[in-house]
């Protein structure tokens, strides 16, 4: 796009004006896609309290979620029974779901099932073996490990 933005300038320069305004309009896409393609998640544990915090562009962080542990229902792996009835397809049970995974190939991810404003919602994270370990010897009968 970059490429293409400065092929635009140079024939607005040489040619016509005309030129200038699609070479602005793909330096304003380029921005755009940048800061919403490049999003990694950060999650905080805290005593009583779980964030989910969103960086867009390496610049930008939003806080998406504030949950508490005591209204944990269950972490599990995708495939465990316990989340089964939860998935979108085959499921008893409608949540709405927030996706917060990396979608890498080698990292596994859990399904998080937690009270919000007395609405259960299902979550999806990439959680760490230390995390994993933090939650399961605070809450050893609602986290269940691969």
């Amino acid at each position: 796009m970059i490429v293409f933005a400065v092929i635009f300038i140079l024939m607005g320069i040489i040619f016509d004006n005309a030129f200038f305004f699609p070479a602005f309009m793909l330096v304003l896409l380029y921005y755009f896609y940048n800061y919403n393609a490049d999003r990694s998640y950060e999650y905080i544990f805290e005593n009583e309290s779980f964030t989910v915090d969103v960086i867009r562009g390496k610049r930008r962080r939003k806080n998406e979620q504030y949950l508490y542990y005591k209204d944990l229902e269950v972490v599990a792996p995708p495939d465990h029974e316990l989340v089964r009835k939860y998935k979108k397809q085959g499921g008893t049970e409608k949540l709405k779901k927030y996706d917060y995974t990396s979608y890498e190939e080698n990292t596994p991810y859990y399904t998080m099932i937690i009270k919000r404003n007395d609405e259960k919602i299902k979550l999806l994270l990439d959680l760490d073996e230390q995390t994993l370990r933090f939650l399961k010897l605070r809450y050893p009968q609602r986290v269940f490990l691969q």
